[in-house]
């Protein structure tokens, strides 16, 4: 008996929930799957109520697993990925898909990419809202997405009355406020703490003076963890929790991971200059908590109080890490589904073909792994992919030889973001790494030997559960406050060392990376020219 916690993370696929003691113990875990829709190039989208559906049917399993009661569970909180969902003023869904006849998908996945345009308007504004968006604004920020729906999609946006980050609006579907979480609307939606909230200026020279009125956002956001009430009954019965349960305001996924994994070590005494968080899964997020502002190109931020009161945080990442693997799983022939499953029957025959061919397994293939744009360092969205070495092999054999370039490719661009950072900053030491790739023990060893940092994981791998467990730990005033959540509820830590001699093979395979870079800048070039 006792209070317990629930704790949902909604990614891009699959919502997971856990049970979690107020010392960060994951007493049951479950995940619940739903749709991602592409209905036409870089349209991504999903239903929000079949997200909703997800949640509910993993809370419910991961509350039968862990043996508690819905009367020990004091509190609940959201993390989710940066999907931007819109409904009329009744909240009821409304599409945001191109055609108005198509079906009625209320939400854009954070990776959709439809708003290239308008993000390049956004960016000749040169507002100081771009600024803190390391000089370019990207298509996967909620801005950019709703000037598409302004633009394209007149009649939902003229109906809109309620659209939320997806983590706000798990937590309205929860409780009924339409209160805003700091780190979503900071982070996300160009609000500017400290230099008046919403920019005026800015929304009128982009043609979004009616945003915040079209999304009832409000003046100013809440803290993560601050409480916003109970569960509606409706919710509750759904959810399998009681009414007495409190919600708490959520995070945006990758920072419930950097709360998780790195708060704890920042707050004990880590340097914050030299210990980032790794947050990799379908993408990749390098996190930094940090006393005082750094600001840098190609990185969004620096944003402050959007994890704990009084750090700032800034954030470099990759658009495409695992859903780069999954994407090449599917377009090789010897390829299929890639279920967990795939992957683990991949890996593990690399692991048979490095240990029979060493060094040479794979060599003469090299990939700039930026098929969905280069977030960081670069900030060019509209950059693509390359692979250099291919040969008439459709193979099994051949497919794992890619597969492990793609995932040396997906380390070198985790250096390339930490060498902009050390120009700036200095060297990195540590990498807390949390997301599903703590999974694939190819890419936790090739993050070390690339990077030269030693990559920290907390024990059961869970930081971005146990990030947002904290948050309901707050809400549920089980500690005075957030910081003090994170040092109860601190997590073991192993460690694992880059290998010297592989590090220096990796600076030749770095060296033809950057390379890469510059020969896609030149043929882009001359495509530019051809009019």
């Amino acid at each position: 008996m006792g209070p317990k916690l629930c704790a949902v993370d909604v990614g891009t696929r699959s919502a997971r929930a856990a049970i979690v003691s107020p010392d960060g113990a994951l007493l049951g875990r479950a995940e619940s799957p739903f749709a991602l829709h592409e209905p036409e190039r870089d349209h991504l989208e999903q239903d929000s109520e079949e997200i909703w559906r997800a949640v509910c049917l993993s809370v419910r399993g991961a509350l039968a697993k862990s043996g508690a009661v819905a009367g020990e569970i004091v509190a609940i909180a959201f993390d989710a990925t940066c999907s931007v969902v819109v409904r009329d003023g009744d909240g009821r869904p409304l599409s945001v898909s191109a055609s108005a006849a198509g079906p009625t998908r209320d939400t854009m996945v954070w990776m959709d990419h439809r708003a290239m345009e308008e993000a390049r308007l956004c960016t000749a504004t040169a507002h100081p809202v771009v600024t803190a968006a390391g000089g370019a604004m990207s298509p996967e920020m909620a801005i950019p997405k709703l000037m598409w729906l302004k633009r394209h999609r007149p009649d939902s946006w003229s109906a809109a009355g309620l659209v939320f980050d997806l983590a706000d609006f798990l937590a309205w579907r929860a409780s009924g406020s339409t209160q805003r979480s700091r780190c979503t609307l900071a982070c996300k939606w160009a609000y500017v703490a400290g230099a008046g909230g919403w920019q005026p200026d800015f929304l009128a020279a982009i043609g979004l003076s009616d945003l915040v009125a079209r999304s009832r956002l409000p003046a100013a956001p809440v803290a993560p963890g601050a409480s916003l009430g109970t569960l509606l009954p409706g919710a509750a019965e759904q959810l399998g929790l009681s009414t007495d349960c409190r919600v708490a305001a959520g995070l945006v996924d990758a920072y419930a991971g950097a709360l998780g994994v790195l708060a704890p070590e920042i707050l004990a005494g880590r340097d914050p200059k030299r210990n980032l968080a790794l947050i990799a899964g379908t993408s990749g997020c390098v996190m930094t908590l940090t006393p005082d502002p750094l600001a840098l190109p190609g990185f969004w931020g620096p944003y402050s109080d959007v994890i704990l009161p009084g750090s700032w945080t800034t954030e470099g990442g990759q658009s495409a890490a695992g859903a780069l693997l999954d994407h090449l799983v599917r377009l090789h022939g010897a390829g299929g589904e890639p279920t967990p499953e795939r992957h683990r029957a991949i890996i593990e025959r690399i692991g048979t073909l490095r240990a029979q061919h060493g060094e040479v397994f794979g060599r003469g293939l090299h990939v700039l792994p930026d098929f969905h744009g280069n977030r960081s360092p670069l900030g060019q969205p509209e950059a693509l992919g390359v692979v250099s070495g291919l040969a008439l092999d459709a193979s099994f054999d051949g497919l794992c030889a890619l597969y492990w370039r793609c995932c040396v490719a997906i380390a070198l661009g985790i250096r390339h973001i930490l060498d902009a950072y050390a120009a700036g900053h200095g060297p990195v030491e540590t990498l807390y790494v949390t997301g599903g790739h703590t999974r694939n023990r190819l890419l936790i060893q090739l993050y070390a030997d690339a990077t030269g940092c030693r990559i920290a994981e907390i024990a059961g791998d869970e930081g971005v559960l146990v990030g947002t467990a904290m948050l309901a730990a707050t809400a549920a005033g089980l500690y005075p406050g957030l910081p003090e959540a994170c040092a109860a509820m601190r997590q073991a830590t192993h460690f694992t060392l880059p290998d010297a001699a592989r590090r220096s093979r990796l600076d030749a395979d770095y060296a033809v990376f950057l390379e890469m870079q510059r020969h896609r800048a030149e043929i882009a070039a001359l495509d530019a020219g051809r009019g």
